[in-house]
């Protein structure tokens, strides 16, 4: 048990207004549990739209924070829990808030030599194909959400409008990418930290928000891949974590393509936390089991509140 945190009040922070509150609250109801197992005062803080009253009602000491989407993960709760003066777990305002907005994100990876796939904002068809000189294959997403809403793939121009008009559903300006080929990797970081190299399988199409939450996706950890590319997606983890000025637990995303190797796609700073999450997986086959990748986690609002 972390001794500075033996006798505070620790609110496990979940749900919220996105369209990620179910997860969040299966995320925030397994922390609950590890924490509890290890013997902290851990009581469940399930917010909506009153979350600065609620917070102020809970007069918790230390909030682990597991909202996932909007709000958790763009630096608002963040900024709330600073005007409080309550500890948090993960990542600051600032860093939470470029990692959710992807294009800010890239801007700051390609900055730093990280390899991302192009992309620019969807303004229009015309702007898109014309001035900017994409073509299909393209990934059409809004540039600050998670879990894959709101994404297609198209592999047509006349796809494209359709899939504009779903990712407009969650942001007025999204973005467009190039897609790239190659396998579907993640790789965990924790306090810098990188971990085991994961890949996914999704069963079919690519990994939307069924595949992740359906049950409909295979896992090999770690991933089959050369030595010199695992040091290679775990040195691009952890440099993107460092880039963006991360904290505690987060999880980065890649595409690895059969001749140009790995692209990071983006940081999740507020990875899923259930026992069957990426981050869990990732830490697990380095030899940290969930109740100690929670406890971690934790100890990271104890540097921010030094």
């Amino acid at each position: 048990m972390i001794e500075e945190f033996k006798d505070k009040k620790i609110g496990v922070i979940m749900g919220g207004v996105s369209p990620e509150r179910e997860v969040s609250l299966k995320s925030g109801e397994a922390i609950l549990k590890a924490l509890l197992e290890l013997g902290y005062q851990a009581v469940p803080l399930v917010v909506d739209e009153r979350v600065l009253e609620q917070l102020r009602e809970a007069k918790i000491d230390i909030a682990f924070i597991a909202l996932h989407g909007g709000w958790g993960e763009d630096g608002r709760i963040q900024a709330m829990l600073e005007f409080m003066g309550i500890p948090y777990t993960g990542s600051g305002v600032v860093a939470s808030a470029l990692a959710m907005n992807k294009p800010q994100a890239k801007a700051l990876f390609l900055q730093n030599n990280i390899p991302t796939p192009r992309y620019c904002p969807a303004v229009s068809e015309e702007f898109v194909f014309n001035e900017m000189g994409f073509s299909p294959p393209l990934v059409v997403k809004p540039g600050a959400e998670g879990s894959t809403v709101g994404v297609s793939i198209i592999f047509k121009k006349e796809e494209f409008a359709p899939a504009l008009k779903k990712a407009q559903e969650y942001d007025p300006l999204p973005m467009i990418e190039e897609y790239i080929e190659g396998r579907e990797i993640t790789c965990g970081v924790l306090d810098g930290e990188p971990l085991e190299v994961v890949e996914i399988i999704p069963k079919e199409g690519f990994y939307d928000y069924q595949a992740k939450y359906g049950g409909e996706s295979r896992y090999l950890v770690p991933a089959p891949v050369s030595e010199s590319e695992r040091e290679q997606i775990r040195n691009l983890a952890q440099k993107a974590y460092q880039v963006l000025h991360c904290r505690g637990g987060a999880r980065v995303d890649f595409r690895l393509h059969p001749k140009r190797g790995p692209f990071v796609l983006e940081v999740n700073t507020i990875p899923g936390m259930t026992e069957h999450s990426l981050l869990p997986m990732s830490a697990r086959a380095m030899g940290i089991d969930f109740n100690q990748l929670v406890e971690r986690m934790l100890n990271s609002a104890l540097v921010k509140k030094k």
